[in-house]
């Protein structure tokens, strides 16, 4: 930092010399730093602060000596002698903290540059840039989904209450001008000017769900009237994210969206199943009534990165069990059927029915269908795993088939899936590897401290 080579009267009636940075100096340094983070300019302003108080506090020890010069001449006469010693003490002291603060702002400079690498976003002009807000933004397909839209150049909020979700799958991009995330629950209203509402805030894996069932009835019912009172205020366009669970154990194979499906509606699973069938009504109730815009998606079983690695659910149990070697278990016989989509392609779909003029409910799945007990043997060769597979006991209204009927998705929306189920699980076989070796480094250092 450059020092000021004027001179002043100095302290004591020193003699010329170089003076202490002022606080207009420190205030040019300050403004120096870009506007990259918060967190950042109040840690650099904290040991500004320091310094200044040194300062003041240095200041008026001295200046209260040379004040009572007349009452106590004899005391200033024995402290002209180390009053210049202590001056230089003190100015090499502030110097000292002028060298590490200006470390300090090129190191926070230097992280800065290199955590803010957004993605590139398409450029949008105010006629065609929504804002959008994704409940349930921080979580696994929602994460994704505000990735794409993003992207895509629209401004994003994104709310989570963080019961399921992640602040780390969408910290890629905070400080983005277009981003907003929001700690919230949407069983409280909330209120904000948006043009486009997905719904998705609910757990959705079976030890999420049934973990508090009270609580996801509330999500599902108490959230998606939020939602849409919020719509209705500010004529936003809803979107709801249903499931294939509103089929239950189905009767019908396929299932297409005119089947009501066979549910058991007192069963460990109803908090879920159930709770998704009333945020359809209310959906469909608030659209004939209030004549808001709704969107239905009933979605599949989905698999792809940032899945809980604990979630319970059949793709990340087997892909973690086959990864270290340990029995791959299916509950059951391995004979109910299951057909699984990647999260891209389920992301596409979303945004397909949202930009669409159809109001009825969509299926968005992948047709291809495989036995739990064909899926568990595809994922122990994908991985090159010796696990073996170990049958348990049935789960309690376990569905016995699931697939999804997409014509009504390719005729109304023009969407099917792109990506294979096999071309998926390589990439989501990837991100668990990468997620266990992280976790093992983890455990190494903690271990160290």
């Amino acid at each position: 930092m450059r020092r000021s080579s004027e001179s002043g009267s100095g302290l004591l009636g020193s003699p010329r010399r170089k003076s202490s940075p002022s606080r207009g100096h420190i205030s040019e340094m300050l403004h120096a730093l870009p506007h990259t983070s918060a967190g950042f300019r109040c840690l650099v302003i904290f040991l500004v602060c320091i310094i200044l108080v040194y300062i003041a506090s240095t200041s008026f020890g001295f200046s209260t000596k040379n004040s009572m010069g007349s009452m106590a001449r004899s005391k200033v006469q024995d402290n002209e002698e180390s009053g210049p010693d202590a001056m230089y003490h003190m100015r090499q002291r502030i110097s000292t903290l002028e060298d590490e603060l200006e470390s300090l702002k090129h190191s926070l400079l230097a992280t800065a540059g290199e955590t803010k690498n957004f993605d590139d976003v398409k450029y949008r002009n105010e006629e065609t840039r929504k804002r959008i807000l994704v409940t349930g933004g921080a979580g696994f397909v929602g994460s994704h989904l505000v990735d794409k839209l993003m992207r895509d150049g629209h401004e994003v909020i994104a709310l989570d209450n963080y019961f399921t979700g992640r602040r780390k799958n969408v910290e890629h991009w905070i400080g983005h001008p277009n981003f907003e995330l929001v700690h919230h629950d949407v069983v409280m209203p909330y209120f904000v000017e948006v043009d486009q509402i997905y719904h998705l805030a609910s757990p959705a894996s079976p030890p999420h769900y049934m973990y508090n069932p009270v609580k996801t009835i509330k999500t599902n019912t108490l959230g998606t009237i939020n939602m849409l009172g919020l719509a209705k205020r500010v004529k936003a366009t809803v979107l709801l994210a249903s499931t294939s669970e509103i089929y239950g154990d189905p009767e019908v194979h396929p299932q297409p969206e005119t089947y009501w499906g066979h549910v058991n509606t007192i069963g460990p699973r109803s908090c879920y199943d159930e709770g998704k069938r009333v945020a359809e009504s209310l959906m469909v109730a608030y659209n004939k009534q209030e004549k808001v815009n709704i969107r239905i998606a009933r979605i599949f079983n989905t698999f792809g990165s940032r899945m809980h690695m604990n979630d319970g659910r059949v793709v990340s149990n087997f892909i973690i069990q086959a990864i270290q070697g340990k029995p791959i278990t299916i509950y059951g016989n391995g004979e109910q059927t299951r057909s699984f989509q990647y999260v891209d392609d389920l992301v596409d779909g979303l945004i397909a029915l949202m930009n669409s003029n159809y109001s009825m409910p969509v299926n968005l799945g992948n047709p291809e269908e495989y036995t739990i007990k064909q899926f568990a043997e595809v994922i122990r060769d994908l991985v090159e795993s010796k696990s073996e597979i170990v049958m348990k006991d049935a789960v309690e209204d376990d569905p016995k088939q699931r697939k999804p009927n997409i014509t009504v998705a390719a005729q109304k929306i023009g969407w099917k899936p792109k990506i294979s189920m096999r071309d998926g699980l390589m990439k989501t076989i990837d991100y668990f590897r990468d997620e266990i070796q992280k976790n093992k480094k983890r455990s190494i250092r903690d271990d160290e401290i």
